[in-house]
């Protein structure tokens, strides 16, 4: 095993100028969610360019793609995962085009060395950071047959495990009547006055709700001119949760306060829910192990994140994998620990000299984690009795995180 993983990182270490290309490149070219279309070609062409068949467009999404490669599945099939979109304005500043490499690098590694048994589906999941792309793919199959699933994403540190909770998007259309507003404006219904009431009560939820749980959102539309009676006006909604049972009960108090605006000012209001929700994250404690073992090999140091503050919590569609088999969702530092993601400053050092050793390390630590697995048939159980443990909580969660009369653009925050 030990002369595998050498031969693996050798390869990696052979790729590091195509990797790093792709980084920079993505990295340069930013592109929001469902609208990959260079970074997905750059990935599919890198992956072609390498021996490997791909298939573009894959499992219902026209930027997301898929590989596969093996021998039998008799030490079973290994999902590795890229992302690649960016987020409006301040582009990878969640650092994606890190996670893009990293799998690439990985999974190209590993079909360059023999002396393993087992299959890798080296995948490109587009639509993190909006709309839940993880969830629309395994929809269409895309983890069908997968035993384990591994990615890796960039931080401000290094962390074996990272604290994820649920979370759901809603948009609030609010529909009024317009009028005068110094002539008639008893002829109004003010739209407007509606959003700032469910927003109020949203506010007075929020000082009820658990240490666990946060809303936050924002007004979309407020009108469009002082003098006329806003007869439309829309807000924005996230709200978060422990998990997708918790969830499921705080969507209700949100809707509830939602609708007490509509009926205080006599308007109409309309409630688009996300068509994804984003699952907590399971992480598998058995493959954390040994991918945290691999990480030190590398010279990194992780942090427990147990001793982080209670807090430190983002959200990932990883989570919506993590329910349906035994996933990890390490993170990797690439910054300083005083600069977070989704921040303009973070994005600075996706694209820097640390954010390139990231790349390398993270494809290395992927790798050498795969082989692991498909080396050592007591991990393999292991890791799958871990995860049987709370396989009915695991299906409820699935089966509470899509509804396919959702609005498929709304979901999601990705990672922050």
């Amino acid at each position: 095993m030990s002369e595998l993983k050498k031969q693996v990182c050798d390869a990696i270490d052979g790729m590091r100028e195509t990797l790093l290309n792709v980084s920079h490149h993505i990295h340069e070219n930013p592109e929001l969610a469902f609208q990959e279309v260079d970074a997905a070609a750059t990935l599919t062409d890198t992956v072609e360019k390498n021996g490997l068949p791909v298939s573009r467009r894959a499992f219902g999404l026209e930027t997301g793609y898929a590989c596969e490669f093996g021998s039998g599945p008799e030490n079973g099939t290994v999902a590795i995962l890229s992302e690649y979109d960016a987020l409006p304005g301040i582009g990878h500043s969640c650092g994606h085009n890190i996670i893009a490499a990293s799998g690439l690098g990985a999974a190209l590694a590993l079909s360059k060395v023999n002396g393993w048994r087992g299959r890798v589906r080296y995948l490109g999941t587009p639509a993190e950071e909006r709309g839940g792309g993880k969830e629309i793919m395994a929809q269409h199959g895309a983890f069908d047959g997968v035993d384990a699933s591994l990615m890796i994403h960039p931080a401000g540190m290094d962390l074996t495990t990272m604290p994820s909770i649920a979370l759901s998007s809603v948009e609030a259309i609010f529909e009024g009547r317009n009028a005068h507003a110094s002539a008639m404006p008893h002829k109004g219904l003010n739209a407007l006055d509606a959003v700032v009431l469910s927003y109020q009560a949203i506010a007075a939820l929020r000082q009820h709700i658990r240490p666990s749980e946060r809303i936050h959102g924002i007004i979309t539309d407020g009108g469009q001119a002082p003098n006329i009676v806003p007869d439309r006006a829309a807000a924005l909604y996230y709200v978060r949760a422990l998990n997708a049972r918790a969830l499921a009960d705080l969507k209700v108090r949100v809707k509830n306060c939602l609708e007490s605006g509509a009926l205080g000012t006599g308007t109409n209001v309309t409630l688009n829910w996300a068509q994804v929700d984003y699952l907590d994250l399971k992480t598998n404690d058995a493959l954390a192990a040994v991918f945290d073992t691999n990480i030190r090999q590398l010279g990194r140091e992780p942090i427990d994140a147990s001793t982080l503050p209670s807090s430190f919590a983002g959200s990932t569609d990883m989570g919506n994998v993590s329910h349906r088999m035994p996933s990890i969702h390490p993170m990797i530092s690439c910054a300083p620990p005083n600069v977070v993601i989704h921040n303009p400053e973070f994005a600075k050092w996706a694209g820097s000299d640390k954010g390139d050793e990231a790349v390398l390390d993270g494809a290395k630590a992927l790798a050498m984690t795969a082989l692991d697995y498909f080396g050592d048939q007591g991990l393999q159980k292991t890791a799958k009795d871990e995860f049987t443990e709370t396989e009915g909580d695991s299906r409820k969660a699935v089966s509470l995180a899509f509804d396919e009369t959702g609005v498929m653009e709304i979901g999601g925050c990705g990672c922050s």
